[in-house]
């Protein structure tokens, strides 16, 4: 189930068995691909159609009525509750540490140049549901969207066949403020929010984690509208030495592994001894867990650990990786940060599980999976603002450097950019 490798020998055999795509099957791009179409095309009743289809009912409203919100938060249990305020101040106070300034400076002889920084307008943040319901979801993406200054925020989350949408989720939207929430899911909703149609507003991005048909779907919307990220399985790396405690190691690496079969769970060793009893301790526990089959599947395709001489190699492997999250169960753990180039969050020491970051603590847990992590980064304020350039020339400085630039744009044969700056300066 956990397969053992060793660095460097078995490198090429490690990096195949872990090889991870963002491609998807040709039937999905199919069903993706004519849903988006269809949706576009004939709008509200396309949007019911594929809701009856794929959540089993045919809503007669499309959005949670603000009586069904406040029933759930009134019928909620007061300690959930709390704990999804406190989240909610967590993550909200983190992402103010994010927000961008507009700056403006002089250049010299009056010119004025500058960065001004404005939200994006209307956003939709899409929340999982079906077989299971994620607040956490919600409360991560609303919570940077709201301290950017974003002035509307839909969130869309599929409905049972009864046509209610989870309690938990509504609860996490009275806490977070959001009252504008719709009961579909699937590629129709990305699609609907995407052009818009006669219920349903075109937004300027959409964000948040899906299946495969609604990473697929933001994927072919892209342009049409922003997107936060294409979102594959969830995956953890732990680097671990001859210190580290084998249960923590074991659970962290069983808490990715239940979100999906494609969930990858990696540890990195120096410890051949701390491997062995890793994999002996997941045969051990497996079954002991309500999602074992779940966990069994993913660490037999996607899970193993790789034995490596010192902590320079098991960070190098990490970076070849390039983990969505990445934990650290080894002594002194700040002292081999520097040396991680490539991970969504890094998690610091035995005490710093994964889950506190999925739930709790204030970081995003909206993050790079697939190794992206190379070039993408967590969902942040940053993901629903904007950036203009600002230039203020004076006529001093274009007299000065107006010639040259003009020259400039005859090199590269583009004669109106030349005469307009040349009519300019015979103005002048």
């Amino acid at each position: 189930m956990l397969p053992i490798f060793s660095y460097p020998e078995e490198q090429s055999d490690f990096q195949r068995h872990l090889s991870r795509s963002v491609t998807f099957e040709p039937e999905v791009q199919r069903v993706v691909q004519d849903i988006l179409s269809d949706v576009a095309q004939r709008g509200d009743v396309a949007l019911l159609d594929y809701t009856e289809k794929f959540q089993g009912i045919r809503p007669e409203a499309f959005m949670v009525s603000q009586e069904e919100i406040e029933q759930a938060y009134l019928a909620a249990d007061r300690a959930f509750v709390v704990v999804l305020e406190e989240a909610y101040d967590n993550i909200t106070g983190f992402h103010r540490h994010e927000i961008d300034k507009s700056f403006f400076y002089e250049a010299g002889n009056r010119v004025i140049l500058g960065q001004r920084v404005t939200p994006i307008e209307r956003v939709m943040l899409y929340v999982p549901g079906g077989k299971a319901a994620y607040p956490s979801s919600l409360l991560m993406n609303v919570a940077p969207a709201q301290v950017a200054g974003v002035k509307e925020i839909f969130i869309t989350t599929p409905c049972d066949d009864n046509g209610n949408v989870s309690e938990h989720v509504l609860v996490a939207a009275k806490v977070a403020g959001i009252d504008t929430i719709y009961k579909f899911g699937g590629a129709q909703a990305v699609a609907a929010f995407a052009y818009g149609t006669e219920s349903v507003p075109k937004v300027d991005k959409i964000t948040g984690p899906g299946n495969k048909y609604v990473a697929l779907a933001k994927k072919e919307v892209f342009g049409h509208v922003s997107i936060d990220s294409i979102a594959g399985p969830s995956e953890v790396v732990v680097i671990a030495d001859r210190h580290a405690d084998p249960e923590f190691v074991v659970l962290d690496m069983f808490a990715q592994a239940e979100h999906d079969p494609d969930a990858a769970a990696v540890c990195i060793t120096d410890s051949a001894e701390l491997a062995e009893a890793v994999r002996l301790l997941a045969l051990e526990k497996v079954d002991t867990m309500v999602r074992s089959e779940v966990i069994r599947k993913a660490l037999t395709a996607n899970g193993a650990v790789v034995v490596v001489r010192d902590m320079a190699e098991a960070c190098e492997v990490s970076n070849m990786l390039a983990p969505e999250h990445l934990e650290l169960h080894v002594r002194n753990s700040w002292e081999i940060l520097s040396d991680l180039k490539h991970a969504g969050a890094i998690f610091m020491g035995d005490y710093s599980c994964e889950t506190i970051g999925d739930y709790y603590a204030g970081p995003n847990h909206t993050l790079p999976t697939n190794g992206t992590a190379r070039f993408f980064s967590p969902l942040s304020v940053r993901d629903f603002v904007k950036y203009s350039s600002i230039i203020s020339y004076s006529a001093q400085e274009l007299a000065r450097t107006g010639e040259r630039i003009a020259a400039f744009a005859d090199h590269e044969g583009l004669q109106a950019h030349a005469e307009a700056v040349r009519a300019r300066l015979r103005k002048l």
